[in-house]
């Protein structure tokens, strides 16, 4: 491991040992690399158990990304025991291992958004409230953000004060008590169960504090307060903290993420080191001055100023557009001809917009020129009709009281089980306590049925718990395929012979040979405490995995995503679409709070590029009431109004960008340093070592073997190059 390729800065974090760590990381400074050598670090010079270190991340993608470079650094079992995951991960396993305490058996199943929505679909439908008059979603996000803040039912409905909180306030408690009988927690449950686990059993806080003695927690600066709560629970004893964010790269407000709580970090640890990492690896050095120029007009941001060593490259551009169409054609004419050129492919580039609906314009035309390009953010492969009810099939194996997904798919494929015999059995449920599931094997309810629905009922039951049974010896692609087989899912697909049901099919095969990648990692995997099925691993990890987790950054297709999606990525060229009022900012961010937000997600777009950023805006957009006229963002004026604007104003057409005014002109390139930080450099007797910093007099070098870093003046310098 060699410490020499670090900054100071990145040094410095990796170093630091005991107590709280706040390091600022602004983007593309090399965060990952000092989360790993830092875990890396503690592990092999300061011999601490990979036990008992926490790393938390906010994708699954970033953990397995944290793991793999871990492993390059460590040899294989260096690293065994170590914990890695999101928030959510990690608070599963936690539950898993130790949720009995609080009556939560192992085999829980996790719901996710689609499962949360039709708990509250159902919840109004008792209630006889029209979802024409209550949005659905909006009700089970309410309850979210009541979750995120910690407040239970009872404590909400005292709080309701208008219609709508009276509605949630009616709805929330039928909810939990849905969740309850499935066998379910949300995503919500997992961070307030475990934050319940550990302050209310005495015994299972002692166990997880010394168990994680070390905790790091990267992007900070997106936490809500539940994770907030838990995080300080969980480092409350060892106080060995360390939170990597950037609060110019809070975008998540309205997922109840708080960027106060990053800022208020030196608050709640006073004697906290504050790292700030702002030499940039990624952008060039006019992307990062324009993206600066943006969010420097926030007023809730601690300072900072992102730099890099690539001083010059193309200037960040600026485009208007007739309208939509035309900022669509505009961008594929410029795609097109760089590729034509040869000087790039199509996965280099990368268009970002504020809102779903703007994609269409780029869609049509991308498919006009067959231009190859992926939608990041459109249904999701797990969103799905066929995966979600194959999945449902699944889950009434593992946990058969499971009523959301037996609902599901009791009459798919049509078993002549109507609405009727539905209500009947919920009817019946409701009245004894029981689950739909022991219901319909109810000789009571059964008496009461015609003969071909009571033999329909039978049947269904019948085959579930002979997938039951078949699951206890056979392995999860196994169940799956004979799943799909017994209930005729897949056969009733194929036969109805049209596109749609072909592309259905296929997507239930691929379910399949993502099971069998599964079952692979399964191989290598440590094992833990609560050990579950495979079936029961599987549906955890199909439950927690987001679209970006499966976004294949080495196809070589255009990507169009929203600036929220585009969250930790990066791309050689990026267009910035919809620069207007009211798409950014939204039109429905009014507060200077959710202003400042908005121009956060603009300075993370423009900080997504390597080489080259393009700023696009349409001068009128078709809308609900029709086409209207725009206004440019007003996130503009801070690059167009200064004294000397590096913005030019380029049609795309022309081969060389052409300067929008005199003013937009390129300096003389800067003298080059003597040495350059990452150099190797041989001294007489010290050997050779890293050059880590250089200032305009003197050169600071890190040499191995406990020689350390020594500063050297650049008046007769011993030092040559390597």
């Amino acid at each position: 491991m060699d410490l020499g390729t670090l900054n100071l800065e990145q040094l410095e974090a990796v170093l630091h040992k005991d107590g709280p760590l706040l390091v600022f990381a602004g983007a593309g400074s090399g965060k990952t690399r000092v989360i790993t050598y830092r875990i890396a670090h503690l592990i092999r010079e300061h011999r601490v158990p990979p036990r008992h270190i926490l790393a938390v991340t906010f994708t699954n993608k970033a953990a397995d990304e944290l793991k793999e470079r871990l492993g390059r650094l460590l040899e294989g079992s260096e690293a065994r025991g170590l914990w890695v995951g999101t928030f959510h991960a990690i608070c599963a396993r936690i539950l898993r291992e130790s949720g009995r305490a609080l009556d939560i058996p192992p085999n829980f199943l996790v719901y996710d958004d689609g499962d949360q929505l039709e708990v509250v679909r159902r919840v109004l439908a008792e209630l006889n409230i029209d979802e024409k008059q209550i949005n659905p979603r909006a009700v089970r996000n309410q309850i979210s953000r009541a979750k995120e803040r910690l407040i239970t039912p009872d404590e909400y409905r005292e709080r309701a004060s208008d219609y709508f909180e009276r509605i949630v306030a009616s709805v929330y408690p039928r909810y939990e008590a849905y969740l309850r009988a499935a066998n379910a927690l949300d995503f919500d449950d997992l961070i307030n169960r475990t934050i319940e686990l550990l302050e209310t059993k005495p015994h299972a806080r002692e166990r997880y504090q010394d168990q994680f003695r070390y905790i790091l927690v990267d992007e900070y600066q997106d936490v809500n307060y539940a994770q907030y709560v838990l995080t300080r629970l969980l480092a409350q004893k060892h106080r060995n903290l360390c939170v990597v964010g950037d609060d110019d790269q809070a975008i998540y407000g309205f997922r109840g993420a708080e960027v106060e709580l990053i800022l208020r970090f030196e608050q709640d640890f006073p004697d906290a080191k504050v790292v700030k990492l702002e030499q940039n690896y990624r952008s060039t050095q006019p992307i990062l001055d324009a993206a600066f120029k943006v969010v420097s007009e926030n007023k809730c941001r601690a300072p900072k100023r992102l730099w890099t060593e690539r001083k010059h490259g193309a200037p960040v551009t600026l485009t208007p557009a007739r309208d939509e169409d035309e900022e669509a054609r505009l961008i594929a004419d410029y795609i097109l001809q760089q590729v034509r050129l040869g000087r790039r492919r199509y996965g280099d580039f990368a268009v970002l917009y504020r809102t779903n609906a703007q994609s269409r314009a780029f869609e049509e035309r991308f498919l006009r020129e067959r231009i190859p390009h992926r939608l990041i953010g459109a249904l999701r492969f797990y969103d799905r009709k066929e995966i979600k009810d194959a999945l449902a099939y699944l889950r009434l194996i593992a946990n058969p009281d499971d009523s959301i997904s037996l609902l599901r798919v009791i009459n798919t494929p049509p078993r002549k089980i109507g609405q009727a015999t539905i209500r009947q059995i919920q009817t019946h449920a409701a009245e004894r306590g029981v689950s739909l599931y022991r219901a319909m094997s109810d000789p009571t309810l059964l008496g009461q049925m015609m003969g071909s629905t009571q033999r329909a009922l039978l049947r269904f039951v019948g085959t579930i718990e002979q997938l039951r049974n078949y699951a206890e010896t056979h392995t999860l692609s196994e169940t799956l395929k004979e799943m799909l087989r017994l209930t005729g899912y897949l056969a009733w697909l194929e036969q109805k012979g049209d596109y749609e049901s072909a592309d259905r099919a296929a997507n239930v095969r691929e379910l399949v040979h993502i099971a069998l990648q599964f079952e692979a990692r399964e191989a290598t995997r440590e094992p833990d405490e609560a050990e579950l099925s495979p079936l029961m691993r599987f549906l955890q990890y199909v439950s927690l995995v987001s679209d970006l987790d499966t976004l294949n950054e080495r196809d070589d297709q255009v990507v169009l995503m929203t600036l929220h999606a585009a969250k930790g990525l990066e791309f050689p060229v990026v267009f910035l679409a919809g620069l207007e009022q009211g798409l950014l900012p939204h039109a429905l961010s009014q507060s200077p709070k959710e202003v400042e937000e908005e121009r956060r997600l603009c300075y993370v777009g423009m900080t997504r590029a390597q080489d080259e950023l393009h700023l696009t805006y349409a001068l009128s957009r078709g809308s609900y009431e029709g086409r209207r006229h725009t206004m440019p963002s007003p996130f503009l004026r801070a690059l167009t109004d200064t004294p000397a604007p590096t913005l030019y104003q380029v049609m795309y057409g022309a081969t060389t960008p052409k300067p929008a005014s005199s003013a937009s002109r390129s300096s003389q390139p800067a003298k080059p340093a003597p040495f350059l930080p990452g150099q190797r450099v041989r001294h007489p007797e010290l050997g050779t070592g890293v050059v880590v910093r250089t200032a305009e007099v003197n050169v600071t070098v890190m040499f191995p073997g406990g020689k350390g870093m020594r500063t050297f003046s650049l008046l007769n310098c011993p030092l040559e190059e390597a």
